[in-house]
C-alpha cells in the first residue's frame, strides 16, 4: 500500500547548515496492517507522517501510494488523494471551537464528490461512541471526547488509511487507553493506521513497530 524507497528530507534556514531530517529512508506498509513509528523530538518522525500524509513532498528518493508514484503527482491531484484516501488525527484534535461535534465531522464531506453524504457524519460518530454527543460544541467535551470527534472526523470519507500523530499526547492515561483501543478495533475491523508517538507504551498497542532516530529507521520489528 505505501512504499518509501530511500526517502530523504533536508532543510536549509536563512543560509545555515542544511538540516537532514530523514536520511534515505525505505520503508513498506501493506493494507490492514496497524504500524507505531516510534522517535524522541528532532528524530524525524513527524516529518516521515507529513511525507505519508502528502502534506510534504521529499527532497530525494521516491514514495508509492497504492502503486502511484507520489513524487509525480499535482498539488490539486495530492488533495484529493488525501482527502478521500487518508484520515489525519492530531495531538491536539483541531476541531473548530464554535461548532458542533456533527458540524466537525461533516467538514472533510465538503470537498467530497460523493452522491450522498447525509448521515454519514452522525453514523461515524456513533462508530467511535460519540452518537449521543452530536450537538456538543468541543468546550463542552472531555479531552477523550474530543478526540473520538476528530477520530470520526478521519473516518467520515472512509479513508484506506488513517495517521495519527500523537493523538494520545493531550490524554489523561484513562483517555489515552480508551483512544488506543478504539485503535485497535478500527484495525481489526480492517483499516490500516499508522501512529506516530514517542511513547514506548503507546507503541506497544500496535503490531508494529518502526523506531527512527536522526532521520533513520534504526528498528523495524512485529509487536509480540
Amino acid at each position: 500500500m505505501i512504499q518509501f524507497k530511500n526517502i530523504s528530507k533536508t532543510y536549509e534556514k536563512n543560509g545555515e547548515a542544511t538540516v537532514v531530517a530523514l536520511n534515505e529512508v525505505s520503508l513498506s506498509i501493506s493494507r490492514g496492517e496497524f504500524v507505531a513509528i516510534i522517535g524522541a523530538s528532532g528524530s524525524g518522525k513527524s516529518t516521515l507522517m507529513n511525507i505519508l500524509g502528502m502534506l510534504d513532498r521529499p527532497s530525494n528518493g521516491t514514495y508509492y501510494f497504492e502503486n502511484r508514484e507520489v513524487n509525480k503527482l499535482s498539488d490539486a491531484e495530492l488533495a484529493v488523494i488525501r482527502n478521500k484516501k487518508i484520515g489525519f488525527v492530531f495531538q491536539s484534535f483541531n476541531l473548530l471551537p464554535k461548532t458542533s461535534a456533527l458540524e466537525n465531522v461533516e467538514l472533510p464531506l465538503i470537498y467530497s464528490d460523493r452522491k450522498e453524504i447525509n448521515g454519514l457524519a452522525a453514523d461515524a460518530l456513533k462508530k467511535v461512541g460519540m452518537g449521543d454527543r452530536l450537538s456538543h460544541k468541543p468546550n463542552e467535551l472531555s479531552g477523550g471526547q474530543q478526540q473520538r470527534v476528530a477520530i470520526a472526523r478521519a473516518l467520515v470519507n472512509e479513508p484506506e488509511i488513517i495517521l495519527a500523530d500523537e493523538p494520545t499526547g493531550n490524554l489523561d492515561s484513562k483517555s489515552g487507553a480508551e483512544v488506543m483501543e478504539l485503535f485497535r478495533k478500527l484495525n481489526s475491523e480492517g483499516k490500516t493506521l499508522v501512529l506516530i508517538t514517542h511513547d514506548t507504551e503507546i507503541a506497544k498497542k500496535a503490531k508494529r513497530v518502526v523506531n527512527i532516530l536522526d532521520g533513520k529507521v534504526i528498528e523495524d520489528k512485529l509487536n509480540q
